[in-house]
This record gives C-alpha cells, sequence and structure tokens, in this order.
C-alpha cells in the first residue's frame, strides 16, 4: 500500500544506468548538481568530480567517463534533490554521508569562491542525507584547509 502510494506521488521509479548503481548515480550526480547550481561548470570541477567518482568507486577512466555522462543526464532530468537523498541514506552509513557532504564542499570551491545557491544547496543536501550542521561546517573547514583557502562571504547571487 505504501508502495502504491509512494508510486503515486513520485511516479514510477526510474532506473539506473546500465551498469551503475542507483547510489552511484545519485553520488556523482549531486556532485554535478554542486558544480552547475551557479551556472558555471567549469573544467577544474569537473576534474575533481572525475577524481572523486574514480577514488570513490574504483573505476577506470572509462567507466568515469560513462559515470559521469549517466549523472549529468540523470542531473540534467531530476529538479528533486529526495531520489538521490534517498539512495544515499540507504547506501551510505553517516561517516559516509560526512564524507559526501565534504566532497561537495570540495567541489564549490574548485573554483575558489562559494556563491550563495552553492551553500543553500550543501545545506539542502546535508538536511536531507541526516549530516548535522556541525559535521557540515566541519567537513567545509576541512576542504578550505585542504586547498588552502581561507572562508571569505559567500558571493551573492547575481540579479
Amino acid at each position: 500500500m505504501l508502495s502504491a502510494v509512494k508510486a503515486f506521488l513520485l511516479g514510477p521509479a526510474e532506473e539506473a544506468a546500465p551498469g551503475f548503481d542507483d547510489l552511484q548515480i545519485a553520488v556523482v550526480a549531486l556532485l554535478v548538481r554542486a558544480a552547475t547550481t551557479d551556472a558555471d561548470f567549469s573544467d577544474d570541477e569537473r576534474r575533481v568530480i572525475r577524481r572523486l567518482a574514480a577514488d570513490s568507486f574504483g573505476l577506470s577512466p572509462t567507466e568515469v567517463d560513462a559515470l559521469v555522462a549517466a549523472a549529468e543526464s540523470e542531473e540534467a532530468r531530476t529538479l528533486d534533490l529526495h531520489r538521490w537523498a534517498q539512495a544515499i541514506k540507504q547506501g551510505y552509513d553517516e561517516a559516509e554521508r560526512v564524507r559526501l557532504i565534504e566532497k561537495m564542499w570540495e567541489i564549490v570551491y574548485a573554483d575558489g569562491v562559494l556563491d550563495d545557491y552553492e551553500a543553500n544547496l550543501l545545506r539542502r543536501v546535508a538536511g536531507l542525507i541526516y549530516v548535522p550542521d556541525r559535521e557540515s561546517g566541519a567537513a567545509r573547514q576541512r576542504v578550505l584547509a585542504r586547498l588552502g583557502l581561507t572562508a571569505r562571504p559567500e558571493r551573492p547571487p547575481e540579479s
């Protein structure tokens, strides 16, 4: 019964890209969303996503290319974050969810600047996957230290 109501409200479940599971697609799609939130998907962000995907899932360069392409396609079709959050909550324990938030901070800081939209996305995703603000803030600080950046005021959105 609950499944029928869920299917009615959310629509039919979409299949993961061939060869990749929902968790892999969800993780990389969130990284892509983090990279594209400021409307500037830079080569630096693409390189970081590729490295993180390879490290996270032990994939070859060819597999990473296919996974990133599949995740970009999913990200372009999916407005809602809940589907990805559900896959992450089911597939990752708390420490892995915190590491995902850290990866997302690494993506948004790839260009050295935090956009208001990026900060908002990170707060929303952290809440959806049950990462406390304190843990997300600590993850952000680790990324800033690793990248040699200082916490600067967030860049306001352009009108």
